[in-house]
């Protein structure tokens, strides 16, 4: 089977040296695509150029927007059986900068600037555009909560999927608490300690070819 692995964080630049990132390392990423292609399939995998974790196979990303292009480029995109998207992508973009007695425009803001003003909008959702992107695929993303209970994250993740016409969602942080779940549409359906764990057990559905 073809699969897609998304991992690692997306940046938005504030000037040409300085960004806005998350926080991820893309180690779960890695680890999927790697077990997943001793099993035989293929893995295109998808990170984020600050990711702590690499792989000589991947392709690199800086922005959402380039992980958009290079998504839209697999090949027979169609024949994608399943879409891991992992990568932890960034809500929010620089909209307005100011820097009070700074150069407008200037590539590097100086480091002697006294305050930087930074207006930042809402990203458009690259999950809300991966059906479209791969129609006929299983495809889970991955909702990160640290703030209220595990029913909370639960009905984020369920939510999630359902605004996103996506068909399960893996769910962590600390609103979670230790390890990892798996959410379908139904609910929370399986739990694992550690991102080993989970990277056996999603390739394993995929080896028994139970995505459904």
């Amino acid at each position: 089977m073809r699969i897609v692995i998304t991992g690692g964080p997306s940046s938005e630049p504030i000037d040409q040296v300085r960004a806005i990132t998350n926080r991820s390392t893309g180690e779960l990423a890695v680890k999927l695509a790697r077990r997943v292609a001793a099993s035989g399939h293929s893995v295109e995998l998808f990170l984020g150029q600050g990711a702590i974790f690499r792989s000589e196979s991947a392709k690199y990303f800086w922005t959402n927007e380039d992980l958009y292009r290079l998504l839209s480029d697999v090949v027979e995109r169609h024949g994608i059986r399943a879409v891991f998207h992992a990568a932890a992508l960034s809500d929010f973009g620089v909209a307005k900068l100011d820097v009070p007695g700074g150069q407008p425009g200037a590539a590097k803001i100086s480091s002697d600037a006294e305050s930087i003003l930074l207006r930042l909008i809402p990203k458009p959702k690259l999950i809300l555009q991966l059906r479209e992107l791969f129609a006929n695929a299983y495809i889970v993303g991955w909702k990160f909560e640290l703030d209220g209970t595990l029913e909370d994250v639960v009905r984020e993740g369920i939510r999630q999927i359902r605004l996103n016409r996506t068909n399960a969602c893996v769910i962590n942080g600390a609103a979670f608490g230790p390890g990892f779940g798996f959410c379908t549409g139904n609910g929370l359906v399986h739990t694992t300690a550690t991102r080993d764990e989970l990277a056996d057990w999603l390739a394993e559905m995929l080896d028994n070819n139970a995505l459904a």
